[in-house]
């Protein structure tokens, strides 16, 4: 049986979503671990003001194409741009590049979705369900197709706590939701939204789930695979640990805690952030394509892409004297507005506090402050949008779910040792405190750009931020002595029997300690 690279070799191949984050990941793999692969089709579209061309051409001389473009500098001449738009019927393909596809492509890769929990159901069926019937409809037309690999997510069954590798029965028929909201006006559409979605916390989850089932309804003309990735986040090994290039998901809480402006989490301390390598994603993508193709299974095969049931990570480990805080500590972003420390709780009202006290407070002081400098206040507003998207993920950050993985795991049981090596997805040889640590200097270099070099200059601003708040604390005491306690007779007893009970503490603690010696 062919090796995965030895199969990927003189194929064409079609990816939808290659601009995007794990579209990225995904053609730099192939290029970099199957160089004999013959061309990569990519469909893309014009977008602000930017030609398709210039959306190809920036994205390859992104850094994440180094090691590729090292040891073929050519590699650019794999890559077919084809222009096309989503939201337009027939995915806006001119007629010259349909044939082109048709006659060629061999294995498609269907990564493109829109990924926003708070899209508009409208717009959120147009790009994760009607695009994909399109896209599948187009697959069909393909003399050569071998395989067609869709990317689902892990959430699209969240209502379940225990989630199988099954496509689940959709909540509605998509075609019938589609015909229904097709006539319906947008503001109708959004005042429905909450009853249609049921008991999914978003139309993203909800739509991902009707793609599955879209996807499905082809499996007797198709050869299907659905990869199921949970949350995605930055490279474990490939093309090098730590990059990311977004502020998606976990990534922009991590900025945030690191410049000390998220202070407050709401979260289960013990449920499981279900974090998964984007590398480890895509080498199973491409897996699974190999095995898709080669093995023909009678019926669409579903791999849920998870770490929850191998290797949990949990959120309490975002926390102080966890991997994340304590990773911006030793490498910090450049001026960051406190030092990094955040409070992980499941308790609404202790969450609320904090919000107040660490959040609305200190911002209205900061805005307070800009505006007397004669500066546009601007701390509120981004404390707003942090808010907003915290309050998305509490669904996520605040229960568990089970993921069954046998097909992951018969996978890379059908894998050669060699390919075992190249394309790896086994998630637990992952090291979670050396994964955090690449994971918050890769959004520090590559999201935030900002140079290895200026760390010694970050650590001395967070020594002038901690002194500031000493001092600051030291005058609050001060001020609440003066005010309160020095004006009053009983408040002062209060306080010198407080301060005794301390040094008698103390000293039996000395005492204690001493006998045991």
């Amino acid at each position: 049986m062919a090796s995965i690279p030895e199969y990927y070799a003189g194929k064409n191949v079609l990816i939808t979503g290659a601009t995007g984050f794990m579209g990225k990941v995904l053609v730099e793999k192939l290029l970099r671990s199957c160089p004999d692969v013959k061309a990569l089709y990519i469909l893309v579209r014009p977008k602000a003001g930017q030609s398709m061309k210039q959306r190809v051409s920036d994205m390859m001389k992104c850094k994440l194409f180094d090691r590729v473009r090292e040891e073929n500098p050519d590699f650019h001449q794999k890559i077919v741009p084809i222009s096309s738009e989503l939201t337009q019927p027939g995915l806006s393909i001119s007629a010259a590049d349909v044939e082109r596809l048709t006659a060629c492509v061999n294995i498609v890769f269907h990564c493109a979705a829109t990924i926003r929990f708070d899209e508009p159901l409208k717009h959120a069926l147009q790009l994760n369900v009607i695009a994909t019937q399109q896209l599948l409809s187009l697959a069909q037309q393909m003399h050569h197709l071998e395989a067609f690999i869709h990317i689902s997510t892990a959430y699209a069954n969240c209502n379940r706590r225990h989630i199988d590798e099954v496509i689940y029965p959709p909540p509605v028929e998509p075609k019938k939701l589609i015909e229904s909201v097709e006539w319906m006006d947008d503001g109708i559409v959004r005042d429905i939204t909450p009853r249609l979605i049921g008991d999914r916390p978003n139309t993203y989850t909800y739509t991902k789930a009707l793609a599955e089932c879209v996807v499905q309804q082809e499996q007797d003309k198709l050869n299907i695979g659905i990869i199921r990735p949970s949350i995605v986040g930055a490279s474990w090994q490939e093309p090098f640990p730590g990059w990311i290039d977004n502020f998606n998901g976990p990534s922009g809480v991590f900025i945030a805690a690191g410049k000390g402006i998220l202070r407050t989490m709401r979260a289960n301390n013990d449920a499981v952030a279900d974090l998964i390598p984007v590398d480890v994603v895509i080498n199973l993508t491409l897996a699974a394509g190999w095995y898709t193709a080669v093995h023909r299974p009678k019926t669409a095969l579903v791999y849920n892409c998870t770490t929850g049931g191998i290797n949990p990570f949990h959120w309490g480990e975002i926390g102080e004297y966890h991997h994340v805080m304590s990773s911006f500590k030793r490498n910090p972003l450049e001026q960051a507005f406190r030092r990094p420390n955040a409070n992980i709780t499941s308790n609404y009202l202790i969450n609320q506090y904090w919000i107040l006290v660490s959040h609305k407070i200190p911002a209205f002081i900061y805005d307070l402050f800009l505006r007397l400098c004669g500066q546009k206040p601007q701390m509120m507003r981004i404390f707003n949008r942090l808010h907003k998207a915290i309050h998305l993920l509490e669904y996520f950050s605040s229960q568990d779910w089970e993921w069954n993985s046998e097909n992951m795991s018969m996978l890379m049981g059908q894998l050669t040792p060699e390919d075992r090596k190249t394309f790896n997805f086994d998630v637990r040889q992952l090291n979670w405190p050396e994964y955090i640590e690449n994971y918050c200097i890769g959004t520090k270099k590559y999201v935030l750009n900002e140079d290895m070099s200026d760390i010694p200059a970050a650590r001395q601003h967070l020594r002038k931020l901690r002194n500031i708040r000493y001092a600051f604390n030291t005058l609050l005491v001060v001020f609440i002595w003066r005010v309160f306690i020095a004006r009053s007779q009983m408040a002062r007893n209060i306080w010198y029997f407080v301060v005794s009970l301390c040094f008698k503490f103390l000293s039996y603690f000395r005492a204690s300690s001493t006998l045991t010696n």
